[in-house]
């Protein structure tokens, strides 16, 4: 799908930034609109359908984390927070609501862009990332979710547990997503996850002895500080 078929929200109380920011998706090819405020945004949604919200924080009456919520609650497109330093609870507390993925302020437009890319990449995968049959290629691995089968790169097959399979098929239907340990904890056992709970760590952990040529040093799947989890590969 081309740039320019995808339509992005920037909702940002700050004009100066809100204007810089459109004028540099418009050149890069989106259609933009632009909201200053959440009775802005709803009446941007009421008029027509965006692929991807940029979505400020710290806004004038409701804030981003409520109109998170609110829109969270009705569509899937995709959403990116955007935050101060100083809001790293919020960015975490963001992610659990379902934003995609967040940048801080301030941030560099090639970072933007690239998440944004990203993350309209994937709103064109999702009918086959749900797909409860969907093999996924990466860095040489083959996962069969059909037959829950994991192949390394030279057409071994590897065993997973129960636990180590919904795991890798939940990052692998999403890659570049950042998913808190809450999230991924709900994916693979439907319960929550509190501070003493390291089972997803212990998991991650499995495989990336499975996974990494590396374990120490994962590039595959990296550490968010402070959040979760990431699975870095290009995913097909």
């Amino acid at each position: 799908m081309r740039p320019e078929s995808h339509h992005i929200l920037i909702v940002e109380d700050e004009q100066v930034s809100r204007a810089v920011l459109a004028a540099y998706l418009n050149r890069e090819g989106y259609q933009v609109s632009e909201a200053a405020n959440g009775d802005d945004m709803d009446r941007q949604l009421a008029r027509r359908r965006f692929d991807l919200v940029l979505l400020d924080i710290n806004l004038p009456g409701r804030d981003g984390l409520s109109l998170l919520r609110t829109l969270r609650a009705k569509s899937d497109m995709g959403i990116i927070l955007v935050t101060a330093k100083s809001d790293a609870v919020d960015r975490v507390v963001g992610l659990e609501l379902g934003a995609d993925d967040y940048v801080v302020k301030p941030y560099e437009q090639r970072e933007l862009l690239a998440r944004v890319k990203n993350i309209l990449r994937r709103a064109v995968r999702t009918d086959a990332a749900r797909d409860e049959r969907a093999t996924y290629h990466f860095d040489g691995w083959r996962l069969d979710t059909g037959r829950r089968l994991l192949t390394d790169p030279s057409g071994v097959n590897v065993p997973l547990t129960t636990g180590e399979f919904n795991l890798l098929a939940t990052l692998a239907a999403q890659p570049q997503r950042v998913f808190t340990r809450d999230r991924l904890l709900d994916a693979v056992s439907n319960r929550e996850w509190s501070p003493s709970d390291r089972s997803i760590d212990v998991l991650i952990g499995r495989l990336r002895k499975k996974l990494e040529q590396d374990a120490a040093q994962p590039r595959l799947l990296v550490t968010v500080r402070n959040v979760g989890y990431v699975f870095t590969p290009e995913v097909t």
